[in-house]
């Protein structure tokens, strides 16, 4: 089927202004820029008040609407599994004719790095032993230190980071994909929404899909390098004795958008996709030497083991009504959700880029099941290797969770070659952390240049140091409770979004069952020519 281009006469950046040659859309950019530079300048001259207000916000959000995280994704998951099923699946991105532009290799790598890899550095040992221990909750209030809350400490983990989480990156990545690619349409969020208001994207409704794009990608970025830059601090301790203060990881933030920086101006070819390939060939090593060097059998036995809990648990933890382990609910659950829609304009954009040429259902069942076996693999083997320790009285995991960003540093102290597999697991997670900037400000720089696809350099400097200074302030401003202010800028940022994605499941069907007739058409045409 031809490329069919939606009727419409916008041109990527016509609405741009040209200023210190910069070349920005109007008024998106302008707003993005004053509302984040502002919310950096208010939390410098008053944090203790900014992160006031910030778990004020919070809490708010999950009281009012953690209903609406929940039963959201629940409906992406099964809106992405219908798609999936249907004959819309055939249809192809860019048209009938259009070839991928990446190895399915280095596609795999570049999705996967700019996802969740900060995240399972994080948490790969630490979620199941938080969910074993009683760090903060317990799954389904589950007795701690239990046969049941260690399966449930896999199974819950690998639910917060399986297909619900890829799925909300699905949506907003095949519509972005496809409206660009097939609709030729400007890469922009507001592209995802033409089937539903025609040529009023390119006005106000529009700029503000754009805006609430802008604002839950920074947040949810950084998020993802607040919690990167605590790892570093703390693997850089445990290495060297250095501090893990705050000092030392707002150092560390600005040391790697540096770096980010330098790989934002190469590009995507020079930049991403060459950290994405090293990011994915290092985490196999690391994963591989884990699964060696911890309990090799019982992680082994626990791939199956914990693939089958994760089903059986799947439906009780999707469930929002009447839960008893509310304070669990709140601070894990719906705190995820709300992360990964956070994430989901800039993984979904960055995706969408990447992703020409492939079939609908190529693209969905990529997208969200292939990440799922690499999750299964991850958690399993540090997850179990983490537990193991705990319940055997090795090392300081016995004693529970002092300091979370710890965690993947004490487990690795009980194996053979500490020091080598400690300083690998820094340069990762700092990869990790440049792969997570450098793709984010892409995309950011693309919505904020009017959906084009090579905007001046100098904004993506400026996007990239924006987002290590949200990180930063973050942090600053939760202070002793860093962790949870990156939580609640999280949540309070995915909030507005959550409607943009349901509303863009609605766009994406209508766009793809009205190809789907044409191709009929086509198709139907082609066989009475014969």
């Amino acid at each position: 089927m031809p490329r069919k281009f939606y009727k419409t006469n916008y041109e990527a950046g016509q609405d741009n202004i040209s200023l210190f040659g910069l070349d920005v859309h109007n008024p998106v950019f302008f707003i993005a820029a004053v509302c984040v530079i502002s919310f950096i300048g208010l939390t410098l001259a008053a944090p203790e008040q900014a992160s006031a207000a910030l778990f004020s916000l919070r809490d708010w959000v999950l009281a009012t609407f953690d209903w609406l995280f929940v039963s959201s994704v629940n409906l992406v998951f099964l809106f992405c599994l219908v798609i999936i099923v249907s004959p819309m699946g055939r249809l192809r991105i860019g048209g009938r004719d259009a070839k991928p532009e990446f190895s399915t290799k280095s596609w795999f790598a570049m999705l996967f790095s700019a996802g969740i890899g900060i995240g399972l550095m994080f948490w790969g040992a630490a979620e199941p032993l938080a969910y074993y221990t009683n760090w903060f909750g317990t799954p389904l209030g589950v007795e701690p230190r239990t046969e049941a809350a260690r399966e449930l400490s896999l199974s819950a983990t690998m639910f917060h980071w399986g297909i619900n989480a890829w799925s909300i990156y699905a949506v907003i990545g095949l519509a972005l994909a496809y409206f660009t690619f097939s609709k030729g349409l400007p890469l922009t969020v507001r592209s995802a929404f033409y089937p539903l208001l025609g040529d009023r994207i390119w006005g106000w409704p529009g700029h503000i899909i754009d805006l609430l794009a802008v604002v839950a990608t920074l947040f949810g970025l950084a998020t993802s390098l607040g919690l990167g830059a605590q790892q570093v601090a703390s693997g850089l301790n445990f290495l060297l004795g250095v501090d893990a203060g705050l000092i030392a990881q707002i150092t560390i933030i600005g040391f790697i958008t540096c770096i980010a920086i330098i790989s934002v101006v190469r590009g995507l070819e020079g930049g991403v996709k060459l950290l994405s390939n090293v990011n994915m060939v290092m985490a196999a090593i690391f994963l591989l030497f884990v699964f060696i060097a911890g309990p090799t059998a019982l992680i082994a036995s626990g791939v199956l083991d914990n693939t089958l809990n994760y089903l059986r648990d799947f439906i009780p933890l999707s469930n929002w009504i009447g839960r008893e382990d509310t304070e669990w609910f709140h601070g894990w659950t719906v705190f995820y959700w709300a992360w990964w829609i956070s994430w989901s304009p800039f993984v979904g954009m960055f995706i969408a880029r990447i992703s020409k040429g492939r079939t609908v259902r190529e693209f969905l069942l990529a997208v969200i099941f292939v990440p799922l076996i690499v999750t299964v693999l991850w958690f399993s083997t540090f997850g179990e290797t983490a537990l193991y320790q705990a319940e055997n009285g090795i090392g300081a995991l016995p004693d529970g969770i002092s300091e979370v960003s710890l965690v993947l540093f004490q487990m690795l102290e009980n194996l053979p070659w500490t020091q080598i597999a400690s300083g690998m697991a820094v340069i990762l997670i700092l990869i990790f952390f440049v792969t997570s900037s450098d793709s984010g400000s892409l995309v950011i720089d693309s919505i904020t240049a009017g959906g084009k696809l090579h905007a001046p350099v100098p904004q993506r400097v400026f996007w990239a140091s924006m987002e290590g200074l949200v990180a930063a302030m973050l942090l600053y401003g939760g202070g002793a409770q860093a962790l949870q202010a990156l939580q609640a800028g999280a949540i309070s940022a995915g909030l507005p979004f959550t409607i943009v994605l349901l509303v863009c499941c609605l766009s994406l069907w209508k766009g793809l069952r009205s190809d789907l007739k044409t191709l009929k058409r086509i198709e139907k045409a082609e066989a009475d020519g014969d």
